[in-house]
């Protein structure tokens, strides 16, 4: 990896070394997916370095946790502090976090329950995730043959590491066929997500996003746009959209801790709009990153100083 990592890593509520993070190989985890796991964001603010939404991010790990009958022992405030400690430990400023929750060594076949569960919280600097010209230039994406999971199959509420194995499927099929990131229907044909990331549409000045009920996410930045939305005055709605609608908008962008606010500058080789960022997103784009220099006004729990 060419990004800098954390030299410690926090396991069970201690802290061990990068290179000691380590786990058996008959670890349930490896065999049946048993994980969920979150991705948070430590920007330079002018409050210094500051986690953002830390308390929702770990707030939406541990309901991920009670979908999966995993009981993890560490409160809500117990895994905030953990984070600004491992982010402290290590001395990194802008990075990024990833607490993860899994099933360990233990009893071996299906049944999770006898398994122990393991909690690790690493830390390391990661820039923009879909490439560093993307946040102005956009991103050029197709629709994927796979689809998003269906209802009462696998919860796509939760954050779990299962879930990815449909989204690394998405995401090789775009890279293998020329594109940055594939875009995934949902089970009854609506637009549904990205490999990891919420999407918006716009058309005419109303901003649309896909509801939760169409198998996405509920994404910690999905939920800041739509705040910023309403802060603009800008006309916003969660409804289902047809496949077809994203080649007739006038703008497109991607949403989501490592993506941040990525455009989305064609798709299946059609322009969106002009092919470029658009105006709207521009604005969006702007009071987001706005939030950490303290021009945007936000909730005051959203920033978290690392002091």
């Amino acid at each position: 990896m060419s990004e800098k990592l954390g030299d410690y890593v926090w396991h069970n509520g201690k802290f061990i070394a990068w290179e000691d993070a380590k786990i058996h190989i008959m670890s349930h985890v490896i065999h049946y997916g048993s994980s969920v796991f979150d991705g948070i964001r430590v920007y330079d603010t002018h409050l210094g370095p500051a986690v953002f939404r830390l308390k929702d991010h770990i707030k939406r790990l541990k309901e991920s946790a009670q979908i999966y009958r995993m009981d993890v022992n560490w409160t809500i405030d117990e895994m905030c502090q953990a984070c600004v400690d491992t982010v402290k430990k290590n001395k990194l400023a802008a990075c990024y976090i990833r607490p993860v929750v899994f099933r360990g060594y233990g009893p071996f076949g299906v049944n999770p329950l006898k398994n122990p569960l393991e909690t690790y919280i690493a830390t390391w600097e990661w820039g923009a995730y879909l490439g560093s010209e993307a946040l102005e230039q956009g991103v050029n994406v197709c629709f994927s043959s796979w689809n998003r999971l269906a209802p009462n199959s696998l919860p796509a509420l939760a954050k779990a590491g299962s879930n990815y194995m449909n989204s690394q499927l998405i995401k090789m099929e775009a890279i293998l066929n020329g594109y940055v990131e594939g875009i995934a229907l949902d089970s009854h044909g609506y637009i549904s997500e990205g490999s990891g990331e919420n999407i918006f549409i716009i058309k005419n000045g109303t901003i649309l996003t896909p509801p939760l009920s169409a198998s996405i996410l509920p994404g910690i930045t999905r939920d800041t746009v739509i705040y910023l939305c309403k802060e603009l005055n800008y006309n916003i709605k969660e409804v289902n959209i047809p496949r077809e609608h994203i080649y007739r908008a006038d703008e497109a962008f991607f949403t989501g801790t490592a993506a941040e606010i990525t455009p989305i500058r064609s798709v299946d080789k059609i322009n969106i709009g002009n092919g470029k960022r658009g105006s709207i997103t521009a604005v969006i784009q702007e009071n987001f990153f706005k939030i950490f220099t303290g021009q945007t006004k936000v909730p005051e729990d959203w920033l978290t100083p690392i002091k």
